[in-house]
């Protein structure tokens, strides 16, 4: 981490004691976090980093979101007040949060039973349904409509980009071999299925909006936090829901673990009040989404970010599967 926090002048803004020890947090992709230990105890210091997300007032609706949540019983980790009332942090242009720590740790689905895979649906379904009481649907005003589906003629003109950032790349590697085989697969996968773009999303609400294994946090066999709602927004609810099982119950070789989807998204739609036609509408949007969608080879080739190379393998060959066994996944989101 190239960025110290300015521990002093932040801590004298808390009744937080003393810093003993700070250490970066590897994990997540966005943001820095710190593990922080003080002579008042443990604490997880978070420096909003990321510009689309780090406004004060922003970070300051996602904390009052957080706090109104934790009052419902939703497990989640509000930030610490500072001697001012105030949960948001300016230190030099930079802005911070200080939350308690949480001991837990984070679990993919391989590591989830059956049973398990149900209880985090139902946790997913009890945050938005949670999440309507306390932001109010009044405030998810009708501006707040799902961007439209993606357009397979830009797509096909990104493909040929990419393909050819894949070529200038010297020295070939391997990652280079697997991304121009899945740019060519994919433009045949589009080329067949083009006509299938799908209309505007299904029903919008709050949404946590990053809901994946490393912001969640277990204890034992129970979610002890929801952490990370940096994302928090107006989108698709049961959108949220298909990626987050997309991520969740992929395995290695890209393929989905669809009894464990089928539990999770059946608990889902119960807590949510969901109906399996928003699911089965959601399936196709994801799945299109996914289709025309090419972030990670984006960071690799046109920002030089590496840290989403190791999700790449099985990410692309998720879209291949997903295609080919379309009906099957949807039936084990909707059945």
């Amino acid at each position: 981490m190239s960025h110290a926090p300015p521990l002093g002048a932040l801590l004298r803004r808390y009744s937080a004691g003393s810093a003993l020890t700070c250490d970066p947090v590897d994990q997540g992709l966005l943001n820095r976090g710190y593990r922080l230990c003080t002579t008042r105890g443990r604490y997880f210091l978070k420096h909003h980093f990321d510009p689309e997300t780090a406004a004060p007032e922003a970070i300051a609706r996602q904390h009052r979101a957080t706090q109104r949540l934790a009052d419902l019983g939703v497990p989640v980790a509000p930030p610490l007040p500072a001697h001012d009332g105030r949960t948001v942090a300016v230190v030099g242009g930079h802005a911070y949060a200080l939350h308690p720590w949480i001991d837990g740790r984070h679990r993919h689905g391989a590591q989830l039973t059956t049973a398990q895979c149900g209880r985090l649906g139902a946790l997913l379904g009890v945050v938005h349904a949670s999440l309507e009481r306390v932001m109010g649907t009044g405030r998810a005003a009708p501006a707040h409509r799902a961007a439209p589906a993606a357009d397979p003629e830009v797509t096909f003109t990104l493909i040929d980009d990419l393909l050819a950032r894949v070529r200038r790349h010297r020295p070939a590697d391997s990652f280079d071999e697997l991304a121009r085989h899945r740019l060519l697969e994919r433009r045949r996968l589009l080329e067949q299925h083009a006509g299938r773009r799908p209309p505007h999303g299904g029903p919008v609400g709050w949404v946590h909006g990053d809901f994946h294994p490393f912001n969640l946090l277990y204890r034992g066999d129970a979610p002890a936090a929801i952490v990370d709602w940096d994302r928090l927004g107006v989108k698709p609810r049961a959108e949220e829901a298909v990626r987050a099982a997309a991520i969740f119950f992929v395995r290695p070789a890209g393929t989905l673990d669809l009894p464990k989807v089928r539990a999770y998204a059946r608990a889902y739609r119960r807590t949510a009040g969901a109906t399996p036609s928003e699911l089965a509408a959601a399936v196709h949007r994801v799945w299109w989404e996914r289709l025309n969608d090419f972030w990670m080879l984006r960071w690799h080739y046109e920002r030089g970010d590496t840290r989403a190379d190791p999700q790449f393998p099985a990410a692309s060959a998720l879209v291949v599967w997903w295609t080919r066994e379309y009906d099957a996944v949807c039936d084990a989101f909707a059945g």
